[in-house]
C-alpha cells in the first residue's frame, strides 16, 4: 500500500494494511428508515394540506408554501437515503499497523484516527457488503447524550478486513 500523501500524518514505523471504501448504492438502512416513516406521513399531510387549502381557496393551484412543506416530507422520505450514500461515495477508510482512520470529503473535509491495539473491541457484521466498527462516540440528543458505534461501514471484503484487524492486534502486520 502506497503511503503517499500521508507524511506528518502517520507515525515513523507505521505502515499502511489496507484501504478502502463503503459501498455508495443507495439503499434503506435501519437508522433512516424511521424518519422516512415520519415523512411519509409528514408528505401525506402535506399534500392533503395544501391541496385542501388550494381547492378551498377556488384555485386548483397548491400553495407555495404548502409546497414547501411538501418538499421538505420528499426530502424525509427520499433525500435522507440519498444524502446518506453521497457521504458514503465521499468516504475513505485506511487501515495501518496502529489505527483505523476515516476520512470524509462530504460537506467539508475531516480525518478521524481511532487507536487500535490488542484490547480494541472489534464488532464484525457479516454480509455483503459487511461492517466492522472497533469504537464508539458520545453524541449529544435532546434527552442525554447517547454512543454510536464507529467503524468501517459497508465494505465489500468485511471478513478479509476482519483478519487484517486481528493481525494488526496481535502485531503481525
Amino acid at each position: 500500500m502506497s503511503a503517499e500523501g500521508w507524511d506528518g500524518i502517520l507515525e515513523a514505523d507505521e505502515k499502511i494494511v489496507w484501504q478502502g471504501q463503503p459501498d455508495g448504492a443507495f439503499r434503506l438502512r435501519g437508522k433512516n428508515i424511521a424518519i422516512s416513516v415520519f415523512g411519509l406521513f409528514f408528505l401525506g399531510f402535506s399534500l392533503f394540506w395544501t391541496l385542501m387549502a388550494g381547492v378551498g381557496s377556488g384555485q386548483f393551484m397548491p400553495s407555495f408554501v404548502g409546497l414547501l412543506f411538501v418538499f421538505v416530507g420528499l426530502f424525509l422520505v427520499v433525500g435522507i437515503h440519498w444524502l446518506d450514500a453521497a457521504a458514503r461515495r465521499k468516504t475513505h477508510y485506511t487501515l495501518t499497523t496502529r489505527h483505523a482512520f476515516i476520512a470524509t470529503d462530504f460537506l467539508g473535509k475531516r480525518l478521524k484516527s481511532y487507536p487500535i491495539d490488542g484490547d480494541t473491541v472489534l464488532d464484525f457484521r457479516p454480509g455483503t457488503p459487511g461492517s466492522l466498527f472497533f469504537a464508539k462516540e458520545l453524541r449529544r440528543g435532546k434527552n442525554g447524550t447517547y454512543r454510536i458505534p464507529v467503524g468501517f461501514e459497508l465494505i465489500p471484503d468485511a471478513e478479509g478486513v476482519y483478519r487484517k484487524f486481528r493481525d494488526v492486534q496481535a502485531g503481525l502486520a
